[in-house]
């Protein structure tokens, strides 16, 4: 068995799936587990099938059936796990700092304009979906982060929501009179639970999907935005 802090040129194929258990085990608490899962598909599919070197990485990545935008994620799983080895000192020479990331193109985002989310607030008949699709259109935040909101999170003097993102960072969102307006009907009528929807972020998302196949207007999770300068849109997760 070759010795740990030696790794540099190494093939993964016996020492793979002990590094990478180590690596998933140090990882830091508030990382979510579809983070931990990224982690372990990507570095599983590396780890074993080439050299820990530039040229490694590099053929590795060139070889990808996925397109830039994947390749890029790769290449970021792979780069925070060859500075993990070095920083633990497993490797002198860190490869990663060598390999370029791929370049992965920019998608057109498809835009909502204020007409239309109009339109997807009148077509739900709730006051809770109503404030759903208006917040999103004001904030733009992610569905996962919607999905946490508390009654205590929202600032009623300044119109914003602190909302908590990846590994606990925190940000304001800022939203209309209009969600002013059905925020506090919504909360007035339900009071709060774990969050002021009373549900999980499943049925958000499911009462998204549901509102796409009924009005054709694109509201589902994966449906990110870009506003235009003068209209809000819905920007999803």
């Amino acid at each position: 068995m070759a010795d740990e802090h030696d790794l540099g040129l190494l093939k993964y194929t016996s020492n793979g799936k002990h590094f990478l258990k180590k690596f998933l085990n140090s990882r830091r608490q508030g990382i979510s587990p579809h983070t931990i899962l990224f982690y372990k598909r990507c570095l599983s599919r590396f780890l074993g099938s080439t050299d820990l070197n530039p040229q490694g990485i590099n053929s590795f990545l060139s070889n990808l059936p996925c397109n830039a935008g994947g390749k890029l994620a790769y290449y970021r799983a792979i780069r925070v796990f060859c500075n993990w080895l070095e920083r633990n000192g497993y490797l002198q020479d860190n490869p990663i700092k060598k390999v370029d990331p791929p370049k992965a193109t920019k998608p057109i985002l498809p835009s909502l304009t204020l007409e239309q989310v109009e339109y997807l607030i009148e077509q739900v008949n709730s006051i809770r979906d109503k404030a759903i699709i208006s917040l999103l259109a004001d904030s733009g935040m992610r569905l996962h982060e919607l999905a946490r909101i508390k009654d205590c999170d929202i600032n009623w003097s300044n119109f914003t929501v602190t909302i908590w993102g990846k590994g606990k960072k925190q940000r304001k969102a800022p939203f209309t009179s209009r969600s002013a307006k059905l925020l506090r009907e919504l909360i007035s009528r339900n009071g709060t639970d774990e969050n002021i929807w009373n549900m999980k972020p499943r049925g958000i998302q499911d009462m998204l999907l549901e509102l796409k196949k009924n009005t054709g207007i694109p509201c589902n999770p994966h449906a990110l935005t870009c506003p235009p300068k003068s209209s809000p849109v819905l920007m999803l997760d």
